[in-house]
């Protein structure tokens, strides 16, 4: 059973502490997203991510980030459909093994909501992309909480008989939850 990827990607925020928080902790963090084939929901992640993500506290609008998904760590939920993906007609790992998003700008919203704007680049192919996301502190850090929906057509994520979007929607939501501490 085929099942679809997808990346995703993470920025900056505004948090109400007085120190800046700069480091990701990835054994509490994820990526997920969720895709539909034949309208059934199906779940998947990527078990690999780097990111370097810098939010000063005083002005949102600077905050920096730039996250790398390795692209052959997915978990489509079974081990045929991670294989199905990793290739040409998907996610082309061989060629193309990580997926990159870099934040250009953010923007404060109400409350702990912001939009972060940014290059996304999946499969070579690079689109602007923008970011929802929340964040909220908590002991020792503050959690990055957002997601997006992805296009996966616009990034050739399932060529041939995939682009079909009466098997396999093209949009793919893509989310994230990222804790964050102070670097020490």
């Amino acid at each position: 059973m085929n099942r679809l990827l997808i990346l995703f990607a993470a920025t900056l925020a505004f948090t109400a502490q007085a120190v800046e928080l700069n480091q990701v902790v990835p054994a509490k963090s994820q990526i997920t997203f969720v895709s539909k084939q034949m309208g059934v929901p199906v779940n998947g992640g990527f078990k690999k991510f780097a990111a370097q993500i810098i939010l000063d506290p005083a002005k949102p609008e600077a905050g920096k980030a730039s996250v790398d998904v390795d692209l052959a760590s997915i978990d489509a939920g079974s081990s045929d459909a991670d294989t199905e993906v990793k290739g040409k007609g998907w996610l082309n790992i061989a060629a193309f093994p990580k997926a990159s998003f870099v934040s250009s700008s953010v923007k404060p919203l109400v409350g702990d909501r912001y939009e972060a704007h940014g290059q996304l680049t999946v499969k070579g192919v690079s689109r602007d992309t923008v970011i929802l996301f929340s964040v909220r502190n908590d002991a020792g850090g503050a959690w990055l909480e957002g997601g997006f929906a992805l296009p996966r057509l616009q990034f050739k994520i399932g060529e041939g008989m995939w682009s079909d979007t009466s098997t396999v929607a093209d949009e793919v939501q893509v989310k994230f939850k990222l804790f964050l501490t102070t670097k020490k």
